[in-house]
């Protein structure tokens, strides 16, 4: 898949992001208020928070994905766990104002939230499901960080709008009493978003500490490696994942007795085979080594 390809794929998803959540947040926040459900006013908020946070990923995968120049001669791929970090704020300061408030409402009498919020919520939980897979797919396809936690982002909506559901279900079906359960909902979804913060932050976090999480790709350069006429094996292998791109140093095994020239030839031969084959890698430092005389 070419770059431009990816660039626009991660746009065009991010793109439906926005508006989805732009819709969302109105409709709930409509529906809360008429409807007298705190935990979907909670949902709300999260939504408008999410707004935000797709800006932050549209703006970074833009960024990121700007070429190489003297100042960044790696590109500008760091930029996206980056913006992978902000997004992560955006979600621990929504888990926290609908905690607050949950808490607040647990403590203040209500009256029952009105049973059409039900069916406002079941078609909300079925699009953000939908619009989780989707976006997912698309990160994967593009290797954006930022985007999986755009994922993310529609997958804890989903689970809210479930907690929703269930609180409200059960304030009407117990009645008098239970007016709470709505807002006990709304604090298990603020408590299952700051899960979910933490597994978008791992990830990311190791991107911007080189940490070696790309076992399966190490294996294919091998593979790939091992294909090339004149390399007789492959020893250390570094891989740093910058943006949608991954940077590898290689050390090649060749024949000890060619000429500079030939050694220097037969690097550019692996080269250029590792991106046609595999074309997610950005820059291949290529470390000629004599078969037999290993560092």
């Amino acid at each position: 898949m070419a770059e431009a390809t990816k660039e626009q794929i991660a746009v065009k998803a991010t793109y439906f992001s926005i508006i989805g959540n732009t819709s969302l947040a109105l409709i709930k926040g409509a529906a809360g208020v008429f409807g007298n459900s705190y935990a979907l006013i909670a949902d709300a908020i999260e939504s408008t928070a999410d707004i935000f946070s797709s800006v932050l990923v549209l703006f970074g995968i833009k960024y990121s994905n700007r070429p190489a120049d003297e100042n960044h001669p790696y590109g500008h791929g760091r930029a996206e766990p980056l913006i992978t970090f902000l997004v992560v704020g955006f979600l621990i300061t929504s888990a926290t104002i609908i905690a607050y408030e949950s808490i607040k409402n647990i403590e203040t009498p209500h009256s029952l939230p009105k049973p059409f919020t039900l069916f406002i919520l079941g078609a909300i939980i079925i699009w953000k499901e939908i619009s989780f897979r989707l976006v997912m797919k698309r990160s994967k396809e593009t290797n954006s960080s930022s985007l999986k936690a755009d994922a993310w982002h529609h997958r804890s909506d989903a689970i809210t709008s479930v907690a929703a559901f269930i609180g409200i279900s059960v304030a009407l079906i117990m009645g008098k009493g239970y007016e709470s359960a709505d807002d006990w909902s709304a604090l298990f979804a603020a408590g299952f978003i700051l899960y979910n913060c933490y597994h978008i932050f791992r990830p990311a976090l190791g991107e911007i500490m080189d940490e070696n999480m790309y076992e399966d790709i190490i294996a294919e350069i091998r593979k790939v490696a091992a294909t090339v006429e004149g390399i007789s094996g492959t020893e250390k292998c570094f891989i740093r994942k910058s943006g949608m791109k991954y940077h590898v140093d290689l050390h090649a095994l060749v024949d000890g007795s060619l000429s500079v020239r030939d050694g220097h030839e037969l690097a550019h031969r692996l080269q250029d085979t590792l991106h046609h084959d595999i074309p997610e890698l950005g820059n291949i430092l290529i470390h000629i080594e004599p078969a037999g005389h290993h560092h």
